[in-house]
């Protein structure tokens, strides 16, 4: 056990408790500057979230607050295309061997997507409600659907980032959905997604299982304190906060 690692997880865990933001937007930049290889930290990270998201999805399931339909159709489109990024991550180690500059690149980008997406998720959510595309049935935003999650999803199996912030976003403005419906489904399509993509990069040996189990060590009773706290606190300035932490994260990587 590395004590570092399980504060680290600890700190992580109590901010996504705290502010509800995604921990894989926090985790992975960090493990990165501390050192660890891109790619075993986008590995891992997959695996730790799985897990976490199993626990989740297991108590929206109970509660009846995940939108089956919306999970299929996401799944569709984010599932082959995270198998689709961790191939093409694959192929460009083979014969460029540039793997670790890609991820690096990769997710300076996608965290600062995932900056400004917490941004407006935090300060403009009420100017997404009852927009003309949350008037339309699920049916008739099918291929829409499938669409963004192949877009998303392949983010996701090349950083481990946005399984939750970029897809939640999407929901709220394409959606409309309760707020509890908006996270147990994203929760629920997350675990699928992270599972898969996770179970791909273990495979080619991209997961530090001792790194993972010292992070959930921390991260456990972190999101547990965290979410008791989290009423005490204001949300908006926090999230603020954190959305600014991972903007400076990602241009750091860039």
């Amino acid at each position: 056990m590395s004590i570092a690692i399980i504060i680290m997880g600890l700190m992580v865990g109590f901010l996504v408790g705290l502010t509800g933001v995604g921990g894989a937007a926090l985790l992975t930049p960090i493990l990165i500057i501390l050192g660890i290889n891109p790619s075993i930290a986008v590995g891992t990270d997959l695996a730790y979230n799985s897990i976490t998201k199993l626990f989740g999805s297991f108590q929206h399931w109970k509660q009846k607050t995940i939108n089956l339909q919306l999970v299929k159709y996401l799944a569709i489109g984010s599932i082959p295309s995270a198998i689709l990024a961790v191939g093409a991550l694959q192929l460009f180690d083979t014969f460029f061997h540039n793997q670790e500059a890609i991820i690096k690149h990769a997710l300076g980008y996608v965290l600062i997507l995932v900056a400004l997406a917490t941004l407006i998720k935090t300060f403009l959510k009420e100017r997404f409600e009852w927009n003309v595309f949350q008037r339309k049935p699920i049916e008739n935003k099918k291929l829409l659907t499938i669409t963004i999650g192949a877009g998303l999803g392949f983010l996701v199996g090349l950083t481990s980032i946005g399984s939750g912030s970029l897809f939640a976003l999407a929901m709220l403005f394409l959606y409309k959905l309760k707020t509890s419906e908006l996270v147990g489904t994203d929760i629920a399509h997350a675990f699928l997604l992270v599972t898969v993509a996770g179970s791909l990069h273990a495979g080619i040996g991209n997961v530090d299982y001792l790194l993972m189990v010292n992070l959930l060590v921390g991260s456990i009773p972190g999101v547990i304190l965290g979410s008791n706290l989290s009423s005490k606190f204001p949300a908006k300035p926090l999230r603020a906060i954190v959305a600014v932490m991972i903007l400076i994260s990602g241009i750091t990587l860039l």
